[in-house]
């Protein structure tokens, strides 16, 4: 098991189970208590569990929205294949609006080397599409950026998504259910997310399927909003043919 592998385990074991052992992390991973006690350390430094005498246990409350470091450890390759297949859907010399969230920085990295126009909403997204030239143009957007997130919000946020029209925007979801509808975390980023999709012609959500049937607490929207939904074959069945038959094309990679 790699060093990427374990990590991603023992963070998704103290999330699930609200707190373990060194000694059971050691056991679960086939890996020294020492190792274990490394890999925990590492982890704490990132803000993903807090450690405790004898092992870790979650920071999340019930609710909560996990931090991004825990996030971008999760279902990498369901979020790879998403990216790509939603890069496949922009066509070369649109506009396209990016989302905060671990999946739309993937698309961010593939975009970089697309002639699109993008305008992305986090400060992570910025610095991969900025960090070197390409054949496309980033547009920047004002905006406060939440505390580890880098997700932009506020006013200033909200002005620039106002003052500009995309072909494609391209979003992310803390939680999606054809009953509830798309939502979020945080009630700033549902009123980005709100603007957001006010702002384009056509709406892409892409997100693994943890997301789908979740619902958290701030309300963004109908799922009839969104044009066209990117997930992963672990969407439950029951979801995606109720968003499909709601009117959204769902495509699973």
């Amino acid at each position: 098991m790699s060093n990427t592998d374990r990590h991603a385990l023992i963070a998704q074991t103290v999330r699930e189970s609200g707190a373990a052992t060194v000694q059971e992390l050691s056991e679960l991973t086939g890996t020294s208590e020492m190792t274990i006690r490394r890999d925990l350390d590492a982890l704490a430094a990132q803000g993903v569990l807090e450690r405790v005498r004898g092992g870790a246990r979650t920071l999340l409350l019930r609710g909560e929205e996990p931090p991004f470091a825990l996030r971008a450890r999760e279902a990498v390759d369901a979020k790879l294949r998403i990216a790509a297949e939603v890069s496949s859907l922009i066509a070369d010399g649109e506009t396209v609006l990016l989302d905060s969230g671990t999946t739309c920085l993937e698309l961010a990295r593939i975009l970089r080397d697309r002639p699109v126009t993008v305008m992305p909403l986090s400060l992570q997204a910025i610095h991969v599409l900025g960090e070197r030239p390409g054949p496309g143009k980033l547009l920047l957007p004002g905006g406060q950026p939440r505390a580890a997130e880098g997700a932009l919000t506020g006013p200033l946020t909200l002005a620039s998504l106002a003052a500009l029209r995309f072909d494609t925007a391209v979003m992310g979801c803390c939680g999606l259910s054809a009953a509830e509808g798309l939502t979020a975390y945080d009630l700033d980023d549902a009123a980005v997310k709100k603007a957001s999709i006010a702002s384009a012609r056509r709406i892409v959500l892409a997100t693994d399927s943890s997301k789908i049937g979740r619902t958290a607490h701030a309300y963004v929207g109908p799922s009839t909003l969104l044009h066209t939904l990117v997930t992963d074959t672990s969407a439950p069945l029951a979801e995606i043919t109720a968003l499909e038959d709601a009117g959204t094309a769902v495509k699973t990679v």
